[in-house]
């Protein structure tokens, strides 16, 4: 017998609930028949909350019993999403990508690996968190403020600091005016450096780190101090080069 669910969900000229969709794709992925009921209209909306006694949709019903929401659904599934806490996902995606795109890059550009692969990943991986950090300037200056030793005492130098590792990555990556890579890159990856190893072993604190921008919830430690260590790496490597 196959597995049945009705599903509601709204459906109107100009909004399509994503969640709605989400939940309908699950269930069929998991061999369930469903039942769509779409909601045409905001009082057809609010109306089946009232009957229910919900305040959001979609809502899923399976043998005649309201399952929920699409988290509800997650959760029956067993693949109920984490909310909140501090992961490093989204660090660990930047240097992933980073990889992947040097790699390809060199294959592409040189036929193999080596050197320039290393110098790309690097170049790449602080040209994405600077990326990340420019997005919203204010908010990441207020996060980084609060464990960087020279933001804390000159303020103006926390809302530079992505444009400088933008400016650094962007150099290294072409090889253009070391002059002005070198210094910039070992100077903000000194400072980041001595900064973290502070307040995170030294201080002991508990903090977010800004290196993906202010809202990322990526904890202060040693994933974050990798980013400073290999700017400090890159630029004394481009000394011995150039």
């Amino acid at each position: 017998m196959d597995k049945a669910a009705q599903l509601y969900r709204m459906v109107t000229d100009d909004q399509v609930c994503p969640y709605g969709i989400k939940a309908k794709h699950l269930l069929e992925s998991r061999g369930y028949k469903v039942e769509d009921h779409p909601l045409a209209s905001r009082d057809e909306t609010d109306a089946f909350k009232a009957q229910h006694g919900v305040d959001t949709t979609p809502q899923v019903f399976i043998d005649g019993k309201r399952v929920g929401g699409y988290d509800s659904l997650r959760e029956l599934f067993g693949i109920a999403r984490e909310k909140g806490g501090k992961s490093y996902r989204p660090v660990l995606a930047v240097f992933a990508v980073a990889l992947a795109l040097s790699v390809s890059v060199s294959l592409g550009m040189l036929g193999s690996l080596g050197v320039r692969t290393i110098e790309w990943f690097v170049a790449f991986s602080m040209a994405m968190l600077a990326m990340l950090k420019l997005q919203d300037v204010e908010q990441f200056s207020s996060m980084f403020i609060g464990y960087d030793l020279l933001g804390r005492r000159y303020v103006p130098y926390a809302y530079a600091y992505p444009y400088l590792e933008a400016l650094a990555a962007v150099l290294m990556a072409g090889r253009v005016l070391p002059w002005i890579s070198i210094p910039v890159a070992l100077f903000i990856g000194t400072v980041g450096a001595v900064s973290v190893f502070y307040a995170v072993y030294i201080q002991k604190r508990e903090l977010k780190c800004a290196c993906v921008g202010g809202s990322g919830d990526v904890p202060l430690g040693f994933i974050s101090l990798s980013e400073n260590l290999a700017m400090i790496g890159m630029a004394l490597w481009m000394v011995l080069q150039f």
